[in-house]
């Protein structure tokens, strides 16, 4: 297993950034509707940033969250880039 997180981890490491961002995103909605403790704008848009583009915007999509602020919109789409950047050109 150990060989396979070495030989893989930049994958490993993009999926666990991304899964969390939208979990976050589905956390950061739920806490709003509830009027509650909010996820910060800075931790959403840093993991957007650190490669989890993907993940921040299936979460604005599925559960339409932080849809109007088109600087969520933007550091998703560079984080994506920046995803792309990983898994090809650090291999």
């Amino acid at each position: 297993m150990f060989d396979f997180l070495k030989n893989h981890l930049i994958t490993v490491y993009l999926i666990v950034v991304n899964l969390s961002l939208f979990a976050l995103m589905g956390l950061d909605k739920l806490k709003a509707k509830m009027n509650s403790w909010r996820i910060s704008e800075k931790t959403l848009l840093l993991l957007g940033l650190a490669g989890g583009g993907i993940g921040g915007l299936l979460g604005q999509r599925i559960f339409h969250h932080k849809t109007q602020k088109y600087y969520f919109t933007i550091c998703f789409l560079i984080g994506i880039v920046i995803s792309l950047f990983l898994l090809f050109y650090l291999r």
